[in-house]
């Protein structure tokens, strides 16, 4: 096969198409004979979606955004999420606020417009008007909501702000379906997603939520796996997501089959949506279940907590060959196998569901699952409970992608922030900052060992002086690879709220080979 020469403009518009947005130019790297080999250069646009905070009155939404410090960035840029259900048709006044915003952002200034910041996510909500924007990289912004009204947020992050840019919305749910600590990092568009842990029982109300970013609707097929193979959907089929626009789907109103494990597969026919699972139980409260990695042959969830009282794997084979999983624990100590769960057997196009108990027993630990050979491809979730029974609370745990150069988890506080990360292949040394806080503070960062097959709870980070809520940015020096996730927990009414977010690697940089070199691996 003849291979292809591409310019170095090529192969931008080749990494746009395979990342989305994926913006680079081209540095002023001095003399021909100095510019050798691939450069490492931070994007220069990035988008993300948040999907609509809860359905409650009771509901307390704060949003967060933040974008890392990363040399060889332009010194402009923008980062704003907007409201969804209101981007279509932007003002000249909304406009105007967007560049007045940026100036603000760009000289430092902060005072008045800050607070606003702080706590008018739902005055600055409407039409096209910017609910969060950054004002410089390293310091986080928030905002807050209340109530059902929180809307869905789409956002592009430009220049100095594109290189990591993170955005996370928490919410707290005091009472109800799904009552508890709910939290989701805010992602970019795609075209397919898989959700193994989803569920039409009737104890559980599970939304899919899908956000489309673009000017152009967007049109979405979605398919459900139960025990026994896909099930029987009436109208899955053709969703339309307006331009601009959120789109909750209440999955049980897809099937008249009443399943408790359910694999959800969403696949874009036009255009790119955001998608997420809202999992909300009568019972054992609710969270955030975000996609799984990639179908593969090697899966890690990681950071099950370590007073887990109840852990349930659900996983999906998306082929027809069938599969025995191989089932270890990533321990403090190292890889061991869970007694009773050494092989888990996976029928290919069938959702299945195994109970394995208090796994981690008052120790960090993350999932490796294993196909033989690594050949048969799999998807994975957890659904992990915490507390006493009739005190419980649930979140969920998706296979996750490693952390290959860096990645960021925001509203982390005080009290109450547990940092998870597991090297599964090789030992691996990573480095954690802590940012500036939201209302002040010093950043501070230290340096850890993961040891090879281990999982540990490190000891993060808190800012010098904080006020607010700050953000972790962990990035590997060596080894590894590494994957990681962040606990949120908080107590109320003697319930052991908490949410779990893995930390995907950011992807804010790119290699862009020079002028001239041979671009076909870029063609896939």
């Amino acid at each position: 096969m003849n291979r292809t020469t591409l310019s170095l403009i090529a192969g931008a518009t080749a990494l746009a198409a395979v990342t989305g947005f994926a913006a680079v130019s081209t540095p002023d790297t001095g003399p021909a004979e100095q510019r050798t080999g691939a450069a490492t250069l931070p994007v220069e646009r990035t988008g993300l979606l948040c999907p609509q905070p809860s359905a409650s009155d009771l509901a307390e939404t704060t949003y967060t955004s933040f974008t890392p410090v990363t040399e060889g960035a332009d010194d402009k840029g923008t980062a704003v999420l907007r409201a969804a259900a209101r981007q279509s048709a932007p003002d000249e006044d909304d406009n105007s606020e967007d560049e007045k915003a940026a100036e603000d952002g760009e000289s430092g200034e902060s005072g008045d417009k800050e607070e606003k910041d702080e706590k008018g996510a739902e005055k600055d909500s409407g039409a096209g008007k910017p609910v969060l924007q950054l004002r410089e990289p390293g310091k986080p912004v928030a905002a807050e909501a209340d109530g059902a009204d929180a809307p869905a947020l789409v956002g592009i992050a430009e220049g100095r702000f594109a290189s990591g840019w993170t955005a996370q919305q928490t919410t707290e749910v005091t009472a109800g379906t799904g009552r508890g600590l709910q939290g989701v990092a805010c992602s970019t568009a795609d075209t397919q997603f898989w959700f193994p842990g989803a569920s039409t029982d009737d104890s559980r109300t599970d939304y899919l939520h899908l956000t489309n970013p673009d000017d152009a609707a967007a049109v979405v097929d979605i398919e459900l796996y139960g025990k026994d193979g896909e099930l029987e959907t009436t109208v899955g089929e053709g969703i339309t997501v307006k331009p601009r626009s959120a789109e909750p789907v209440l999955l049980s109103t897809l099937t008249a089959e009443k399943q408790t494990d359910v694999t959800v597969h969403v696949v874009v026919r036009s255009g790119r949506v955001g998608a997420a699972v809202q999992a909300l139980d009568d019972e054992l409260g609710g969270d955030w279940l975000s996609a799984s990695a990639d179908p593969s042959g090697s899966l890690v969830l990681p950071g099950i907590p370590k007073d887990a009282t109840a852990v349930r794997l659900v996983a999906f084979t998306p082929g027809d060959a069938d599969v025995d999983l191989k089932v270890q624990l990533a321990s403090p100590s190292g890889l061991i196998t869970p007694a009773g769960n050494e092989t888990l057997h996976v029928k290919g196009g069938m959702t299945a569901a195994f109970d394995l108990g208090d796994l981690t027993r008052g120790e960090a630990g993350s999932l490796v699952l294993t196909a033989p050979d690594r050949s048969v491809p799999v998807v994975a979730a957890v659904r992990v409970l915490r507390g006493k029974e009739g005190e419980q609370e649930s979140a969920f745990i998706p296979a996750a992608r490693p952390v290959e150069t860096r990645a960021t988890v925001l509203d982390n506080t005080a009290e109450g922030t547990t940092l998870s990360v597991t090297a599964p292949e090789g030992d691996a040394e990573i480095r954690v900052t802590a940012s500036a806080g939201t209302k002040g503070g010093t950043p501070r960062t230290k340096t850890y060992s993961i040891k090879r097959g281990t999982t540990q709870d490190v000891d993060a980070p808190v800012p010098t002086g904080l006020k607010g809520s700050y953000a972790l940015t962990v990035e590997l020096r060596t080894g590894g690879p590494v994957h990681a996730s962040r606990t949120l927990a908080a107590t109320e009414g003697g319930v052991p709220f908490f949410t779990v977010q893995p930390l995907p690697d950011d992807r804010g940089m790119v290699a862009v080979p020079d002028v001239g070199e041979d671009l076909s691996v870029l063609q896939r």
